[in-house]
């Protein structure tokens, strides 16, 4: 990505989730800079598209502004690479009865998709024709193990956990884009807390910056947390954040914009349940977290924080959408309506999906963005 066009993304970016462009952009002396006018702000709006489908949609995939992918209840799988105009239904043939809550997609053809459940019901798909065909790269065989999330680092290297296996998560690990996995040893993950779990509500329990750093997030026990992994998952460190935990409670999603800047969100899932303290942010790659001092003000399940977009993120849940333009310390409900996970593109286009086949694409309104 050249420099010029990394400016442009995070200017259009910022420009819909309503900072503000000022003559900090503009060459010096030149009139603008001089007298600088301030562009309208813009508050950023969902624009749903007919996906066909009644699915709940945990896992997403924004490929760009034209292409994504959406993947959920009753093995469904969605396809759209005319922008949300039309959607195609392309999941695994023999994965009707199964829940598929995380995708991961390298383009328009090649997408990884994960099945959650106990025992076999966990399990790993893959496509490189756009969903025709599929092949079964993994099916879990330990009945202790349920798997939740997929990460991947690049089109090759990827990663998948479960919720604790004799006391610690346990990691797959794939190095040909999904075809065949491999288990982890678990000596460099540290002991989960009694009743500790990863969340399967949105693909984002377990995310990835770069080709080694990735983040587990938790709950369901004592404390709500946060692992580290900086060698792809073969060593992990652990820390506590501010986020309630319990049973219904913890950490749900996690976002980093680079491997120090992160955001987590959750809560208490359970409708009508409190959540004062739902987002956490950190700037040392995760070894502290603080609590946001004005987080969304309900439970929030996904969250996105494009490279691009500076201190600008997004964050969803069943109750709705808030944006952040300080790096996540204080957040702005924008909407209403109810999604489980949010993805962003590297060509700025950004996509939400959840209940009732809700898939959303991120638009801007000439109404000011109210701080």
């Amino acid at each position: 990505m050249t420099a010029m066009l990394a400016m442009v993304r995070k200017v259009s970016f910022a420009g819909i989730c309503g900072a503000v462009v000022t003559a900090s952009l503009m060459a010096p002396g030149t009139a603008s800079a001089q007298a600088p006018e301030r562009a309208p702000a813009a508050r950023p709006a969902w624009r749903l598209t007919p996906t066909g489908s009644d699915a709940r949609l945990r896992g997403l995939a924004a490929v760009g502004r034209t292409v994504a992918w959406a993947a959920g209840s009753g093995g469904t799988v969605l396809r759209t690479t005319d922008a949300g105009r039309n959607w195609q239904k392309v999941g695994p043939p023999d994965a009707a009865g199964l829940e598929l809550r995380d995708i991961e997609a390298f383009d328009a053809k090649r997408a990884v998709v994960l099945a959650i459940g106990e025992g076999e019901a966990s399990r790993v798909y893959r496509t490189s024709d756009g969903g025709r065909t599929w092949t079964l790269g993994f099916k879990n065989t330990e009945p202790k193990a349920f798997y939740d999330c997929v990460t991947f680092f690049d089109s090759r290297r990827g990663l998948a956990v479960s919720d604790p296996v004799d006391g610690r998560f346990r990691l797959i690990a794939t190095a040909d884009g999904g075809r065949s996995w491999r288990v982890l040893p678990g000596a460099g993950m540290p002991a989960a807390l009694e009743g500790e779990s990863a969340f399967a509500a949105s693909g984002q329990c377990l995310v990835s910056h770069g080709s080694r750093d990735v983040w587990l997030a938790t709950g369901g026990g004592s404390r709500a947390r946060v692992f580290h992994s900086r060698d792809r998952g073969r060593t992990w460190t652990v820390a506590d954040t501010p986020l309630p935990s319990g049973s219904s409670q913890g950490v749900f999603g996690v976002a980093f914009r680079d491997s120090r800047h992160g955001i987590a969100v959750g809560g208490d899932y359970r409708p009508g349940q409190p959540s004062p303290t739902a987002a956490a942010t950190t700037s040392d790659g995760g070894r502290t977290w603080r609590a946001a001092p004005r987080p969304p003000a309900e439970y929030r399940s996904g969250v996105v924080w494009p490279v691009y977009a500076g201190p600008v993120a997004l964050a969803v849940g069943p109750t709705g959408s808030d944006a952040t333009l300080d790096g996540g310390r204080s957040w702005t409900r924008f909407d209403t309506g109810s999604f489980d996970t949010v993805d962003c593109a590297d060509d700025g286009g950004c996509w939400a999906a959840g209940e009732k086949g809700r898939v959303a694409v991120l638009i801007a309104t000439p109404a000011h963005f109210a701080r």
